[in-house]
């Protein structure tokens, strides 16, 4: 399980300034649930990015408002914009890299 918190009561307050890293994902998810070690080492080593989670079973209105079909995907936002996302299962250096063009 991953030491993310679940974000989604205040979503837009928490996306609002800098860079953040969200995990869309639900309990259920195979591939979700072998990311989560993958988020954490990564959220480890970049402490000025911030990273949360959200549970599609329990927060649909948000899954459906940034077009979230398939999971596990990592939105990535900055000063709340949704400016990049990974869809599905990928690697430490895979998410490093994609969120670094955002800092």
């Amino acid at each position: 399980m991953s030491k993310l918190t679940d974000i989604a009561e205040n979503f837009d307050e928490f996306i609002a300034d800098g860079t953040t890293v969200v995990d869309f994902w639900a309990t259920w998810c195979g591939p979700c649930k072998m990311l989560a070690p993958i988020l954490d080492e990564v959220a480890d080593q970049m402490p000025s990015v911030k990273f949360g989670k959200v549970d599609v079973d329990n927060a649909m209105e948000l899954a459906k408002r940034f077009q979230v079909f398939s999971i596990p995907n990592v939105c990535i936002f900055k000063n709340g914009e949704l400016v990049d996302r990974l869809i599905g299962l990928c690697d430490e250096t895979e998410l490093t890299e994609t969120i670094s063009k955002h800092i």
